[in-house]
């Protein structure tokens, strides 16, 4: 579904409140995350600057934890506007490639409960709650402002999430460096 829109940020995004964990409720499937994934959510930390997000996101896939760890900060540090980038290193053991993102916030709700992130290309896009699972009311208004905002959500797909969600030391954990190796294979 091509646009000519141009896509809008967020404007005053309060960034100590939108930081903590954060459950992928719904995305579009990306070869940087596992097929399989479940339980999927990430987990922002300001660092002491004050302008550099530190970044863990975690999968369970194959019935194993498995993390890759990054950081994000604003594109231009003079804009209200809530356009990030976010950056891995890869490989996570020896990290030498920087692989840097947009990481878009198109809408959060005034209690900053739920969110719906893109960026420019609309190639990747994320439906994100502060709870493991959303009212359908709610994922169904955060799908029609995707629309909204160009995107074809035909290619939406749920995440599954436990409730309670599991901890990383509740599982084995996928070996250190398997995430991004998977990722370039698509799986």
């Amino acid at each position: 579904m091509p646009t000519d829109k141009a896509m809008e940020a967020v404007k005053g995004l309060d960034v100590p409140r939108y930081m903590g964990r954060w459950y992928e409720i719904a995305c579009f499937p990306s070869r940087f995350q596992p097929r399989d994934g479940e339980n999927t959510r990430a987990t922002y930390t300001l660092k002491e600057d004050g302008a550099t997000v530190g970044v863990l996101n975690e999968t369970w896939s194959g019935g194993k934890w498995s993390y890759i760890e990054g950081t994000a900060y604003k594109a231009d540090p003079n804009s209200d506007e809530a356009k990030l980038k976010v950056k891995f290193w890869v490989p996570p053991f020896l990290p030498i490639i920087p692989v840097t993102g947009d990481y878009w916030v198109l809408y959060i709700d005034p209690e900053y409960r739920h969110a719906l992130i893109g960026q420019p290309s609309r190639s990747y896009l994320w439906i994100l709650s502060r709870t493991p699972h959303m009212e359908a009311e709610v994922y169904n208004e955060l799908v029609q402002r995707a629309v909204d905002e160009g995107y074809d959500v035909s290619k939406l797909k749920k995440t599954p999430q436990a409730d309670p969600a599991p901890e990383a030391e509740q599982g084995p954990e996928d070996k250190k460096g398997f995430w991004w190796i998977k990722s370039l294979f698509g799986r």
